[in-house]
């Protein structure tokens, strides 16, 4: 990461985490759904160029037991440029500072970003385990239709 960028240990404002998630490929989420989450981050980091916001990353979960890495994202005209390994960086050490000993952190590579995880310590837990998931599609907490894959991204 060259001086053109800066890194802020601090949570997304709404609209950047939104149109940040959306550049980067992830899934879009609502604003109104950030409004939910976005204040129950425990760590967070974000990366900018100019003022915008360009990259980002967040560890949520229980504040004790279990974490999760989520919305690592960097803009793709950005990519490249080492901020994954400079969000993964301040991540990690925000929970190295916090978390006690035997703390669970997890998270779900998509792609090829398990590369970078992987420098951080970060290994599958297949075939112990295996990550599962599904998206509530429906206000009333209707599932998806039985067979229908959901499509997860970070």
């Amino acid at each position: 990461m060259n001086d053109d960028y800066s890194l802020a240990a601090e949570i997304p404002e709404i609209a950047d985490y939104c149109r940040l998630r959306e550049q980067a490929g992830l899934s879009a989420k609502s604003k109104e759904a950030a409004a939910r989450g976005l204040p129950g981050t425990i760590h967070a980091a974000v990366v900018r160029c100019a003022g915008e916001v360009v990259g980002m990353g967040r560890v949520i979960g229980d504040g004790g037991l279990f974490f999760q890495v989520t919305d690592m994202a960097v803009h793709p005209s950005h990519q490249g440029r080492g901020l994954g390994k400079a969000i993964m960086t301040s991540l990690i050490d925000q929970l190295r500072a916090s978390a006690l000993p035997g703390a669970y952190v997890s998270l779900i590579a998509d792609g090829e970003a398990h590369r970078l995880y992987a420098q951080f310590g970060f290994k599958p837990t297949m075939p112990k385990s295996i990550g599962m998931a599904q998206v509530l599609r429906c206000h009333d907490g209707a599932l998806d239709e039985p067979g229908e894959a959901p499509v997860i991204h970070g």
